[in-house]
Parts: structure tokens; sequence; C-alpha cells
């Protein structure tokens, strides 16, 4: 677990060595003591001997705390009744914030105000292993495949690296960043997990596209863990870390971040609220940003159909857009409702909702859209 200032140092690799030697170190610790203590209780006076024993039993305390209270495993569990529900059965309220994934025509979405305590919840869709992860301190959520070197692994969670999550895998004890699936430091650094293709939307949205989707219920064993990320979905949480700042371009304002491998951009949060699309270029794709108005729902689309790059305009109706070439009517999510283009969509993209001083440190060649 972090400790101060560590967080803004790159001191992983130093933790790691502390990590896996740390028997040794204490061995060699104790040995040195051995001596001096004997000497102490043989010849010292009794305050001393009092004041040795107290500083002892302190240690212990501190011993206990790091190495079985603070244990971040000890902290954040994993489910232990994991259970979902069809969207008729789901009493999930449909403003919450998801994040979902669609593999050979089966759907899950996981409650974000969940998984963000939970840091990670292992499932399976489609007969393939998934890894759904978040870092409520980053606002970032990812799904991974488990599967490294051909073997499904077990991860824990074991700290913060730059305040974003880390798993240690129990094979090699490596220790994986969660913003990008990379291992950091120990056997398999430079490794990456497969990332699986997801979408963060309002669950309301979500079961409109995905009506047979199955929804993951809150687990009873911990309810005051899920009452303490009451408000993060809004950015509102009253933990100082996880909080939303409403400004732009802080440290902890929301951002959407698109990642192409050869580019990458983040987009203001607060300027798609106000201007519901935004049109631009990436990686010589071009994409367009759009959100619901409930302010909640965002999608990255492809702009490119058919060989034909379309420009769009809002209409005075809300929720609803028109390409400038064939004014059809087209929903926020890229499906075409009416026109020439009717029952066509664009094709989404990969992006993510973050704080800024996450996508801007995993992402550190990133451009903005900043004026």
């Amino acid at each position: 677990m972090p400790f101060p200032g560590s967080q803004k140092s790159n001191t992983v690799s130093f933790a790691y060595f502390l990590h896996s030697n740390i028997s040794w170190l204490r061995v060699l610790g104790f040995a040195m003591l051995v001596v001096p203590l004997q000497d102490l209780f043989r010849n010292g006076s009794g305050l001393q001997k009092v004041a040795c024993v107290l500083v002892i039993l302190l240690y212990g305390f501190i011993y206990y705390l790091f190495n079985f209270r603070f244990l971040a495993e000890k902290i954040f569990y994993q489910p232990k009744q994991k259970t979902f529900a069809t969207a008729l059965k789901d009493t999930t309220n449909k403003n919450k914030i998801i994040i979902g994934l669609v593999i050979n025509n089966q759907a899950k979405a996981f409650p974000v105000e969940l998984i963000g305590y939970h840091h990670q919840v292992r499932d399976s869709i489609a007969g393939q292993p998934i890894m759904v992860t978040y870092c409520t301190v980053c606002h970032s959520g990812r799904i991974y495949s488990p599967i490294v070197n051909g073997k499904v692994e077990k991860f824990r969670l074991v700290g913060m690296d730059h305040y974003n999550a880390m798993f240690e895998d129990a094979t090699t004890k490596s220790w994986w960043l969660q913003a990008t699936g990379e291992a950091v430091t120990g056997k398999l650094k430079g490794q990456k997990l497969i990332e699986i293709p997801s979408a963060q939307m309002r669950l309301g949205e979500w079961l409109a596209l995905y009506p047979e989707s199955s929804v993951l219920q809150p687990d009873s064993n911990f309810k005051k863990q899920y009452a303490d990320l009451k408000g993060f979905d809004e950015g509102t949480i009253k933990g100082k870390l996880e909080r939303r700042d409403s400004l732009s371009w802080k440290l902890k304002s929301w951002v959407i971040g698109i990642d192409l491998k050869t580019q990458s951009k983040a987009y203001d949060w607060n300027g798609l609220v106000q201007q519901s699309m935004i049109t631009d270029s990436l990686a010589g794709i071009p994409v367009l940003l759009t959100i619901e108005p409930n302010a909640k729902t965002f999608y990255v689309l492809n702009r490119k159909l058919n060989g034909q790059v379309l420009q769009f305009i809002a209409t005075k109706e809300k929720g609803l857009m028109e390409d400038v070439q064939t004014h059809s009517s087209w929903k926020m999510n890229g499906i075409c409702i009416g026109g020439p283009q009717k029952g066509r969509y664009l094709d989404r993209m990969q992006a993510y909702q973050e704080f800024w001083h996450s996508w801007k440190h995993f992402h550190p060649k990133t451009l903005t859209n900043q004026n």
C-alpha cells in the first residue's frame, strides 16, 4: 500500500524488491538486534527495559497492521455471491453507470459502484474467462482476458502505483497495472494482458441496446462498502481521492480518452456536455464524440460509412443529430432512424471516461482538444 509521496515517484521497482525480499531483510534485522537486546536486558536499567518492551510491542502492532490489516486484499474483497439478473428481473437503478461487453451476441453489464469496491470481478461470457476491473482513484474501467502464457491466471490486489490499482499474478508474482494491463515489475515485466472491448454508459441506454443483457447484482455481504461509493457515478462522492473536480483540465477532471496505439487524445468532458458532439480526426480515422441529453452516456463513433466520411450537425430535437450529406436522422449512439441512411449505424470505437491525471500519466504523449 502507498506511503506518502510514493504515488508521485517511480518507486515500484524498489517496493517490489522489498516485497520480494522482506523475509530475508527481517531475519537480518533481527540478527543485528539480538546482541544489543541481550546486553540491554542484562545490564540496562528498569526504565530502559520497559521502554524496550514498549518499542517491541509497538513494532508488533505495526507489523500486524501492514502485514494483515492493511493488505489491499484484506480491505477490498472479492464477491462471495456473484449473481446476475435479466433485464426483466433486474432492479438496479437505470441511471447507474455500468461497464458492459458483448461477445458472440451475449451481453453482460457490471455496475461501476459494485466493481469499484471489488476492483476486479472474475467471470466468463460466451465460454471465455474475463477479468472486469475498475480503479476508483483513476476513474478507469477495463476488461481483460486473464489468460497469461496459455493459462487462466489468478490475480490479487496488492496496492497502487501512480494512484492506479495494481494486481499480482499467482504464478510469477509479477505486478500488473489496471489502467494498462501491463506487468510493470517481476518476471513478466513488459508483458500485457489482452484487453476485451467494453463500453461505459448508463444502464438504461445499455439495456435499450442489449435488452437480453444480464446485470451483475449487489452481493449482500458488502452493503456498507457499496454504500460508501454512493455518488461516485456523479463525481460527488465524499472520498477526496475519488471525487471529481467539476472544472476542466484539473487533475481529477473527467476526460474522454481514445488510444489508437499510434496516437492518443483526451477530450474535455465539460466541452462535450456543452456541445453535445465533437467532430475530429485521429490517426487518420474520422471520429465523432456524442453524448446523450442525460449527460451520462457518451459514444465515440467512426464517421466513415461505406467509404464516405459523414459530417454531422445537431438538431432542434435533443438526443438526435443529422448528417449533412443525406439529411438522415441519427440517434447519438450512431444508429440512423430516418432518411436515406435509415437502419445503418456507425461503428463504435473503444474509449474511456477517466480522470485527467490518470490519462496523461499513462499516455504521456497524448494530444488534447484544449483551446
